[in-house]
């Protein structure tokens, strides 16, 4: 599983370091973050553990660069002990980690969500900018943008009968012949914006203001039924010119996924999917200057990052790092179940649809309604890790949210309150109710501020808020506000920042994706395989159901049509003609089950289509392939039993 590095290795690079002297070893000791000072009485045992791990670093530095950016210093971990004692570093392929080695060392990363995962955050973030690397940013701005929808006037009420569904069909030719009377509906007027990189930003607004759709557009997902106008730009480049779908994320506030997948794999496979983007580039380029500047790493640090940039593993340290930030380590090998099937709760689901696409390397993340069956203390968890990588990754976020609690709203930075598909206010969350009270509303001392953004635009509740004792209260309309804002200072400044293009320049090479699928052909179809056949392993009761039912079957056709000296005559082809025929018909509905199967799994298939997992046929060939052996065992059995039974030609050609 791991390489060691062997006696003879080590002895000889004793005794290449030994000329180099004490002054040598106390530089690197210096510059090496992990080393942790001891008392005096563990000095000697320290010096030499120290010395020891110089050594084991030393000889993963003369390694070539290809072997070294997968081997790092693993500090093994005691299973068997209570406390997990760390048995030693050795060096390892990180490639190669098992199961158990990667728990392991994610438990000791991460014992503390919230503080240990932003000190390794932190820590993370420091070895990058210690040697000048820059990570890709995405900044993504929308001017002018305005989403309709044409829609057919319906007179009545259309109530899914079957008599309304007949006049509708028919009035499908009837428009052919005249004019239908259709109108348009706007679900986004006139919006502008700035999303910027490193801030976390907050969409809030009632429900059916059009929170989803501009979500969808800005993440390219939108339906092309839509009509579409103004401009969307990621760093300058408009949607058309490189793939939106694969350099965002869009998180759907709808779960859709495999019941018959554990947590684990989920993850593992949209991981695989997603690929690992510009890790590997960035890895190799830290790992370069380091050795040029003669700077030793913290040894885990150094684990961490070379693991997650590891391309085509089946299951990565990534997915062990998720599924411990959001809290699914406890249920990773549950099935994610359904309806009929048990499996996990209703927020864990939630959260494995936040985890299944935050796995990847994408940079913009737009997230939908995430809080829906999450409670309080969960929401603020996933929400800080969020910020956590906002922050320190420069990541670019947006989220959506119907009612986030108190200490949940003050994680953000910027604010988006959208109304009537309106923006009333895009700017920081420090001057909100500034800006409302400059328009004669205030918000109470004991109430949350996002409820009183929410309230503070709906004509019945506005006029609680009312404070000004200069003018009498007269409902303020969201076009009105939406004007006090454009000529405020920070609307002004944010119509000056979008009339200045972005430099193009200043956009990393990495930050945007201009091809569709992350992985080859050959290694889509293993990957979509591999999944297929851990689904018929996990129906194998249908399968091993379905022989036994042909096995009984059989036996029955046998014993009605026992024929065995029939005549070639028209008196007995009737029989003959009988048997073939029911023999069809019952291989026929044998695979009904498969089409139940098929059709329950097409809103993943859809899902993961549009966010350009894999296109449709690593989906369809290799379902059809691995079921092939199948059908032919089942019309071997059939064959084997009953076609000398019931008289056929004894011909092995027949």
């Amino acid at each position: 599983m791991s390489r060691f590095a062997g006696p003879d290795e080590i002895e000889s690079l004793r005794i290449e370091l030994a000329d180099l002297g004490r002054s040598m070893r106390n530089s690197f000791r210096s510059q090496a973050p992990s080393f942790r000072s001891v008392s005096n009485g563990d000095s000697e045992h320290s010096r030499d553990a120290d010395g020891e791990d110089l050594l084991q670093w030393a000889a993963v530095e003369r390694l070539p660069t290809f072997e070294r950016i997968t081997t790092a210093l693993f500090e093994e971990q005691d299973c068997a002990a209570e406390n997990g004692d760390a048995k030693g570093k050795r060096i390892v392929d990180v490639s190669k980690l098992g199961a158990q080695e990667r728990h392991m060392f994610i438990e000791k990363l991460i014992k503390h969500i919230e503080k240990d995962n932003l000190r390794l955050l932190q820590k993370l973030r420091q070895r990058i900018d210690k040697v000048g690397v820059k990570l890709p940013t995405v900044e993504v701005r929308y001017r002018n943008l305005c989403v309709e929808a044409e829609c057919e006037l319906v007179h009545g009420k259309p109530l899914p009968t079957l008599w309304n569904t007949a006049k509708s069909f028919l009035s499908g030719f009837a428009s052919l012949l005249r004019s239908t009377q259709r109108t348009k509906i706007g679900i986004i007027k006139d919006a502008s914006g700035i999303i910027k990189p490193g801030r976390m930003t907050l969409l809030l607004g009632p429900p059916g203001c059009g929170k989803t759709t501009l979500l969808l557009a800005l993440s390219g997902k939108l339906s092309h039924a839509l009509k579409v106008s103004g401009e969307i730009s990621y760093n300058g480049h408009r949607l058309e010119e490189f793939i939106p779908q694969k350099s965002s994320v869009y998180i759907s506030q709808h779960d859709l996924h495999i019941p018959e997948m554990t947590v684990r794999e989920t993850i593992d496979f949209s991981a695989r999917c997603q690929g690992i983007g510009s890790r590997p580039d960035i890895m190799m380029e830290v790992s370069r200057k380091e050795k040029q500047a003669g700077i030793v790493p913290d040894s885990d640090v150094d684990a961490y990052m070379k693991a997650i940039s590891v391309e085509g593993l089946k299951s990565t340290l990534q997915t062990d790092y998720i599924l411990k930030i959001l809290g699914l380590d406890i249920c990773s090998d549950t099935m994610v179940g359904d309806a009929m099937r048990r499996g996990i709760s209703g927020g864990q689901k939630k959260r494995l649809t936040t985890g299944e696409m935050i796995v990847g390397p994408t940079k913009a993340l737009f997230m939908d309604e995430i809080s829906n069956g999450l409670d309080s203390s969960t929401t603020f968890q996933v929400v800080s890790c969020m910020q956590q990588l906002a922050h320190i990754a420069d990541a670019t976020v947006l989220i959506s949210l119907l009612q986030p609690a108190p200490e949940t709203f003050d994680l953000f930075d910027d604010i988006i309150l959208i109304a009537e598909g309106k923006i009333v206010y895009h700017g920081p969350r420090s001057i909100i109710c500034k800006f409302f009270e400059d328009c004669g509303f205030r918000c109470p001392e004991r109430k949350g501020i996002a409820d009183f953004l929410q309230e503070v635009i709906s004509r019945k509740d506005q006029g609680q808020y009312w404070h000004s004792t200069e003018q009498p209260y007269s409902y303020i309309s969201v076009d009105q506000f939406v004007n006090k804002f454009k000529e405020s200072r920070l609307g002004e400044k944010l119509d000056k920042e979008l009339s200045k293009p972005f430099d193009k320049s200043k956009s990393h090479e990495n930050a945007l994706t201009f091809s569709k699928y992350s992985l080859t052909k050959w290694e889509l179809f293993k990957a979509c395989s591999a999944r297929e056949f851990l689904l018929m392993k996990r129906n194998s009761f249908i399968y091993v159901f379905k022989s036994i039912q042909l096995v009984i079957v059989a036996s029955i056709c046998m014993t009605v049509l026992l024929r065995t000296r029939m005549g070639v005559d028209a008196i007995h082809a009737s029989y003959y003609m009988g048997a073939l025929f029911y023999a069809l018909v019952l291989l026929l509905v044998d695979g009904v089950p498969e089409l139940q199967m098929t059709t329950s799994r097409l809103a993943v298939f859809y899902k993961q289509r549009e966010l350009y997992f894999y296109p449709a046929w690593a989906y369809a060939i290799p379902a059809a392939i691995l079921k092939v052996p199948l059908s032919l065992l089942e019309a071997f059995v059939w064959t084997a039993l009953t076609y000398y039974v019931i008289g056929y030609s004894p011909e092995f050609g027949r």
